[in-house]
């Protein structure tokens, strides 16, 4: 068996706080050696870069960015999200914004082009906060900075159980 392509997808505004997480991710995942077949890409806010780069084959995809769940701040999450199912109201390909960053909306547009996705797995963030009241506002809150090495632990461990088959063998315990 040949090593699988993963692609390690970092997105965020750093100009919005703890929107930045995935930056940060980046910043720290590229101090570190990445074994054979592993891509880090830190895409900021650029989604129509993303949506490219999902045209080539990646057996795992791994996003990484800050995830509102209602959490408390700096709860890290492993989600893996149905693009298709997840919002019923919005187009199926919905629009793309050539300075914008909605992962969710990447991985429709790239659906709606014919594109079969391998795994696409999502370590997120609680954020303390981001959006337009904090725009301007570099750096992370101190709960999401404290967060950083456990999402890149994660990222670690999910690379190593693909790697190793590990990961394909979860995902076929868990869908029977």
């Amino acid at each position: 068996m040949t090593n699988p392509r993963i692609l390690i997808a970092c997105v965020g505004n750093i100009f919005l706080g703890d929107d930045g997480f995935g930056s940060e991710v980046a910043l720290r995942l590229a101090a570190r050696p990445l074994p054979p077949g592993v891509v880090l890409k830190d895409f900021g806010i650029r989604g129509l870069d993303l949506t490219y780069t999902l045209l080539d084959p990646y057996d795992l995809v791994v996003l990484v960015d800050a995830c509102t769940r209602g959490g408390e701040a700096g709860t890290i999450y492993l989600i893996e999200p149905d693009p298709i199912a997840s919002n019923k109201l919005e187009p199926v390909c919905a629009p793309l914004e050539a300075h914008g960053m909605n992962p969710m909306s990447v991985l429709r547009a790239v659906h709606a082009m014919g594109v079969k996705l391998g795994r696409v797995l999502l370590v997120g963030c609680e954020p303390a906060w981001t959006g337009s009241d904090d725009e301007g506002r570099l750096g992370l809150s101190d709960a999401v900075q404290a967060a950083v090495d456990e999402a890149v632990s994660m990222i670690e461990t999910l690379v190593s159980k693909a790697l190793s088959g590990e990961l394909a063998a979860e995902a076929a315990l868990q869908s029977s």
